[in-house]
Parts: structure tokens; sequence; C-alpha cells
């Protein structure tokens, strides 16, 4: 118990120490530049410390949970010698992780509230839920199929350089026929897709996936998972708006 406290404190510490330069660029310009004092100072000291408490705690629990369990799927999969189950749970992940995932359903609303105002779609509460919610499970769906690809290129060791090439080249081609209003939302969902739920459970998939497959390395092969999941909502979400 009191190792895990000390892990604990000293995983706070580091985390009050890696969201210390922003508070001071925020102070700074506060303070120095607007030269006007915190509103609602209280409120705002609350906050930071709910902050740094809430990412501490986050930090926490993928070193306990979720970096393990993705680990031991992965690789309890690939030792049973199932492909099909294997491609299933990737697409699962992939696509479970993304729809749970806090700024895509941010972004899908944002999106549906621009695309409602420029006229592009009726301004209508349930016509914008649908639009939102089209694009968010074709987002899901791209990064549950990239999943898929990732773990395919971990099994027979594509190299992952000519994938990206090929993927960035599909998005070039595709942002030239793509409506311009759906271009930014495109290139957005491709960073947005990658956050605090996502990555760590795809990461632990593909390192763990890399261990146990004999003639991978886990450094090597076990990462770029993450690059695919970047890559296909930009495909995925061009078509989307091609299409819709």
């Amino acid at each position: 118990m009191g190792k895990r406290l000390l892990a604990f404190g000293n995983l706070f510490i580091g985390t009050v120490r890696d969201v210390l330069p922003i508070i001071l660029v925020v102070a700074f310009f506060q303070l120095a530049v607007l030269q006007q004092p915190f509103p609602n100072l209280s409120e705002t000291l609350i906050g930071l410390v709910i902050v740094v408490l809430g990412l501490t705690l986050f930090l926490q629990g993928l070193e306990m949970a979720l970096f393990p369990i993705g680990e031991f799927l992965a690789g309890a999969l690939a030792r049973k010698g199932s492909l099909v189950w294997l491609l299933l749970f990737a697409f699962g992940l992939g696509f479970g992780t993304t729809v749970a995932e806090p700024s895509l359903i941010a972004v899908g609303e944002e999106a549906a509230e621009a695309m409602s105002e420029s006229g592009y779609l009726e301004r209508d509460e349930e016509a914008m839920a649908n639009y939102a919610l089209a694009l968010r499970y074709t987002v899901a769906v791209s990064v549950g199929i990239a999943i898929v690809v990732g773990v395919f290129r971990i099994l027979k060791g594509w190299p992952l350089h000519w994938i990206m090439i090929g993927g960035y080249v599909a998005v070039q081609g595709l942002t030239a026929l793509a409506p311009k209003e759906i271009i930014g939302i495109a290139y957005d969902s491709g960073g947005v897709t990658t956050s605090t739920v996502t990555v760590p459970l795809v990461t632990a998939l593909g390192v763990g996936l890399a261990t146990v497959i004999r003639g991978r390395n886990p450094a090597i092969d076990g990462f770029g998972l993450i690059a695919f999941a970047s890559l296909s909502p930009m495909i995925f979400v061009l078509i989307f708006g091609m299409v819709v």
C-alpha cells in the first residue's frame, strides 16, 4: 500500500510539472500582457487542482488497467491462433473506443452546427443530430478498419512507411474531389480520434501483439497503429462528404 501511495505521489508531482508550463503561459498573458486579475480566482485554482488530480488518476488508471488489459487480450488471442477473433477484436476495439471519444462527439456536434449555419443542412435538431451521429459512426468504422489493417501489418511484417505514403496520396486525391465544406472537418477528424480513450488501448494492442509474435520487435512493429487511426478518418470523412 505504501509503495502504491508513493508511486501515486510521484505521478502527481510529475503531472504538476507537466501542467506547470501551461499555467505559466496563461498567467503571463493574463497578468503581464492584459494586466488584468484573474476572474473568479478561487474557482480557477480549484479547477486547476481538479485538472491535475484528474490527469493523475487517469494516468494511474492507464497503468493499472487499460495497458495490461490491452496487451493481455492481444497476446492471448495471438497465442490462440485465431485470426478471425483477433481481427474482430481489433475492429471492435477501434470502433468502440472511437465512438466513446468525447472530442469526436464535440467535433461532430460542431460540424453539424456549422453545416446548418452555412445552409448545407436543415436548421432542424433532428437533422443536425443525425448528421453528427452519421459522422461519428463513419469515423468509428474507419478507425476499426485502420486497426485491422495495422494488425495485418504486424502479422505480415509489412513496411509502415509505404502504407502511410499510399494513404496520404489517397487523401490528397480525395481532397481535390471532395466538397470544400467537408475538407476541414475530415482533416480535424483524423486528430480527434487519437485522444484519451483510443490511444492507450490501441497502443497496448500493438505492443502486446508484437511481443508475442516470433520475429517481431515491439519497438519497431508494435507502434504505428495510431498513425493508421489518424489517417483513415480523413479518407472516410472525405468520401462521406462526397456521398452525403
